[in-house]
C-alpha cells in the first residue's frame, strides 16, 4: 500500500512538472508579442494556459498543505475553502476558454471561402477581451458557493488523510445530504462540465464537417488547374497544422471530461477510496498536455523558440 502511494505521488509530481513547463513556455511565447498586436486566438490560448498553470500550482499546494498533513493537524475552514475555490476556479476557467477556442476556430473556418479576408465578430480584440472577462466572471460565480456549502462527509472509507478538509466538496453524509450540496453538485456538473462538453463536441464535429466540405470543393479545381493550384490548396486554412492541433486538443478534452462525468455520476468519494487521485489525473492530463498540442501546432513551442527562452 505504501509503495502504491509513493508511485501515485511520483506520477502526480511528474505530470505536474510536465504541465508547469508546457504552460509556462506557452505563456512566454505569447507575451513576447506586444499586446497591441496580440490576436484573438493567442489571447484565448493565454487565458487557457494561465488557468491551467493556476490549477496545477494550487492543486499541488492543496495536496501538500491539506491532504498530506498529519492526522492531528487541523486546517482552518477559510484556508481549506479558499484553496478549493482557487482549484475549481482554474479548472472551470480552463474549460470555458476551451469552449471559446472551439467556437472561434469553427467561426473562422465556416464560410471562409466566401468571406475571404472579412473578419468575424471575435476577430475584434475588444470583443475577445470581453468574452474572456465574461468567462472568468462566470467561473468565479460558479465557484462562490464553495464558501457556503456544508462540508460534512463520512470519511471512514477514504484512505487518504485529509484532516478536516475533504478532497471532494460535493461530498456529504450517506444519511443526510444538505440541499445546497446536492443542488450545487448538479448545477456545477451541468453548467461547467456537461454543457461545455456538449458544445466542444458539437463544434468539433462541425469543424470536421467544414474541413471535409472544403476539401471536396477544392479537389476538382486542383485536378483541373494542375499542381500550382494544388499547392495553394494545401496551404489553405483547412489543412493548416493549427487546425489539426485544435482538433487534437479538443479530442483530449472530450475524452478527459467524459471520463470525469462517468466517475462523478456513477461513484461516491466515500465509496471509492482513490477518487481524489482519479479526479487529479483526469483533470490534470488535459491541463498538462493541451499546451504542448496547441503550442506545437501553432509554432509557439518550436525548438527554435525554446532555445531562445
Amino acid at each position: 500500500m505504501a509503495v502504491s502511494s509513493v508511485n501515485l505521488l511520483a506520477m502526480r509530481i511528474f505530470i505536474s512538472c510536465i504541465g508547469l513547463v508546457g504552460n509556462i513556455f506557452l505563456i512566454l511565447s505569447i507575451i513576447q508579442t506586444k499586446f497591441s498586436r496580440i490576436k484573438t486566438f493567442e489571447l484565448f490560448l493565454l487565458g487557457l494556459a494561465t488557468a491551467n498553470l493556476e490549477e496545477i500550482v494550487i492543486v499541488n499546494i492543496y495536496d501538500i498543505i491539506i491532504l498530506l498533513q498529519p492526522p492531528s493537524t487541523t486546517t482552518g475552514t477559510w484556508s481549506c475553502r479558499s484553496l478549493k475555490f482557487l482549484t475549481v476556479l482554474g479548472e472551470s476557467t480552463s474549460i470555458l476558454f476551451t469552449v471559446l477556442i472551439s467556437i472561434f476556430r469553427y467561426q473562422k473556418l465556416r464560410g471562409a471561402n466566401k468571406r475571404v479576408n472579412l473578419p468575424i465578430y471575435l476577430d475584434s480584440i475588444r470583443s475577445a477581451w470581453m468574452v474572456s472577462g465574461v468567462s472568468v466572471m462566470i467561473s468565479m460565480l460558479l465557484c462562490v458557493p464553495i464558501f457556503f456549502i456544508n462540508v460534512q462527509g463520512s470519511m471512514e472509507n477514504i484512505t487518504r488523510n485529509s484532516g478536516d478538509c475533504t478532497p471532494d466538496f460535493f461530498q456529504c453524509s450517506k444519511d443526510y445530504c444538505p440541499i445546497l450540496n446536492y443542488s450545487y453538485k448538479y448545477l456545477f456538473t451541468v453548467v461547467c462540465i456537461m454543457l461545455p462538453l456538449i458544445i466542444v463536441t458539437v463544434t468539433s464535429c462541425l469543424i470536421i464537417t467544414v474541413l471535409l466540405s472544403q476539401r471536396k470543393t477544392v479537389a476538382p479545381v486542383a485536378s483541373i488547374s494542375g499542381s500550382s493550384q494544388f499547392g495553394k490548396k494545401r496551404k489553405g486554412p483547412w489543412l493548416q497544422r493549427s487546425t489539426i492541433s485544435v482538433l487534437a486538443a479538443l479530442g483530449l478534452f472530450q475524452v478527459d471530461w467524459t471520463l470525469y462525468l462517468i466517475f462523478q455520476l456513477s461513484f461516491s468519494s466515500t465509496d471509492f477510496p482513490i477518487w481524489a487521485e482519479i479526479e487529479f489525473f483526469i483533470s490534470t492530463s488535459y491541463t498538462s498536455i493541451s499546451p504542448y498540442v496547441y503550442g506545437i501546432g501553432n509554432n509557439m513551442l518550436s525548438l527554435k523558440n525554446l532555445i531562445k527562452k
